[in-house]
């Protein structure tokens, strides 16, 4: 998301003076000692390419590039390795992210027990990091995940739900394993002086979302841009919603100042569309318009399934809403991919 975005999704916050405090006093600590960060994109930047799957590596240079980026560079230092095993660096930190884990797997090349290795032992590995450097804050990316499958009676799901994954269904792993994380961290907490800050992240939209793996949005911008058709495999009657990166962003920036510890936040946006309406939106954003193929028949009566969050508690607590509309937050995905090769040349090319 560009400085505009972030601008105009942290107005009403930083008029909060308690958020305007944090957010100073945290790029003071930016400059001034380190901020503890775990993405996926730095910690297994080299955790692919060792174990054959190029797909996972990432070009930190690309990422980097760009003039708008160039005054950052002085302010991130990476530090390579796998969240599982990384050696902790020798700094002071003040704060850690944890954001570090698969949100894929192909059974086909058995990754299901990778993925819950990686979000157990590389949670479990980073909250030692939290433990030995001293950082009293550290903010743990769950997932809407470890509710499980949200019931038809249920219009939204809110933090209170008891519900969860079925343990017996291989397909449940990664929310399983977000559940294991989020007592990981409340164990923590009680054992150790660290503020232990959970945020339920659902489905999000914005630049740098992955266009080649199970994000149905992704997709459906993906096939726009080569020109269509958009393809939906299934039926297209599951619901779903989407918050845009720049909301994202100052969400969890929220959470991690101003969230209370060991309790969750959902992060996501309450404004639900139907997979199949979703893919004729993104259709009609182009153009001309591209078409759209549902390739699965609904059954008749049958609901569909459903996964919003419930998001009172961040909206109450913590003053957070929603600053772009799912149509607005397409858009500007679309006009950010437009600007990347391949598609800012009109090359339709399976590979990115």
């Amino acid at each position: 998301a560009g400085k505009s975005d972030i601008d105009r999704a942290a107005q009403h916050l930083l008029a909060d003076p308690e958020v305007a405090r944090g957010l100073t006093h945290l790029l003071h600590e930016v400059r001034r000692r380190h901020f503890g960060f775990t993405p996926r994109l730095a910690l297994r930047i080299h955790r692919g390419a060792q174990e054959g799957h190029g797909g996972d590596a990432r070009d930190f240079d690309r990422i980097l590039e760009g003039e708008e980026q160039a005054p950052r560079r002085a302010l991130v230092r990476l530090h390579v390795g796998d969240v599982r095993s990384f050696s902790f660096p020798e700094a002071e930190f003040s704060h850690i992210i944890h954001a570090a884990s698969e949100a894929s797997a192909r059974p086909t090349h058995g990754q299901y027990l990778q993925m819950l290795e990686t979000i157990i032992r590389g949670t479990q590995h980073t909250l030692e990091f939290a433990r030995a450097c001293g950082a009293p804050k550290f903010l743990l990316t769950s997932s809407g995940a470890v509710y499980g499958r949200q019931p038809d009676a249920l219009p939204l799901l809110p933090e209170e739900y008891s519900g969860g994954p079925n343990s017996l269904d291989y397909r449940a792993v990664y929310g399983e394993g977000k559940r294991v994380a989020e007592l990981l961290g409340t164990l923590y907490a009680q054992s150790y002086p660290v503020q232990i800050k959970i945020a339920r992240c659902f489905a999000f939209v914005g630049p740098y979302l992955p266009l080649d793996i199970h994000f149905a949005v992704g997709n459906f911008i993906r096939d726009g841009l080569r020109g269509g058709p958009i393809r939906v495999d299934g039926d297209g009657t599951p619901c779903r919603s989407y918050l845009y990166a720049a909301d994202l962003a100052l969400w969890l920036w929220t959470i991690l100042l101003r969230g209370e510890p060991c309790r969750p936040y959902n992060v996501g946006s309450t404004e639900g569309i139907r997979i199949a309406d979703l893919a004729r939106e993104v259709a009609h954003l182009f153009e001309p318009p591209v078409e759209v193929e549902i390739r699965g028949t609904a059954l008749p009566g049958r609901p569909g399934e459903r996964y919003l969050p419930d998001t009172r508690r961040a909206e109450t607590e913590l003053g957070l809403r929603c600053s772009f509309s799912l149509r607005e937050s397409i858009i500007r995905t679309i006009r950010w991919y437009r600007k990347q090769a391949p598609f800012k040349e009109g090359i339709h090319d399976q590979s990115f």
